[in-house]
């Protein structure tokens, strides 16, 4: 499959936002660098390839500010290297409105946003 007939399968628009977060299991957390993130997952990259249960959930935070985080339930979805794909499983009120901001002011197209986010509560 190309990557041009992968990309048109995708339901959410990523944005490239990199970034440092954490990553917490039950056992362990993690400091990672965000890649990129979408309404529905995310793109993250650690110092050591992922060997964590993938079934396992985890709860990514991304501090946007001493006041603001985004905070969200994820399972990996898959891993290449140091690189590993995660996907929401769950998101407050309160942190899908501040990721809604960022990726609207980062794509700097509300309609495209509003397709994500149809999509999004399609999926639900």
């Amino acid at each position: 499959m190309s990557s041009e007939t992968f990309n048109n399968k995708r339901r959410y628009h990523r944005i490239f936002y990199r970034a440092q977060a954490t990553l917490s299991t039950d056992t362990l957390t993690r400091t990672c660098e965000i890649i990129d993130i979408s309404l529905k997952g995310c793109l993250l990259r650690f110092e050591q390839p992922w060997q964590e249960n993938i079934e396992k959930p985890c709860f990514l935070k991304l501090q946007l500010s001493p006041d603001i985080s985004i905070v969200m339930q994820v399972v990996v979805s898959h891993t290449v290297g140091n690189d590993a794909g995660f996907k929401c499983e769950y998101i407050d009120i309160d942190s899908i409105s501040q990721l809604r901001r960022l990726v609207e002011l980062n794509l700097g197209n509300s309609e495209l946003l509003e397709r994500d986010i149809l999509s999004f509560s399609d999926a639900q």
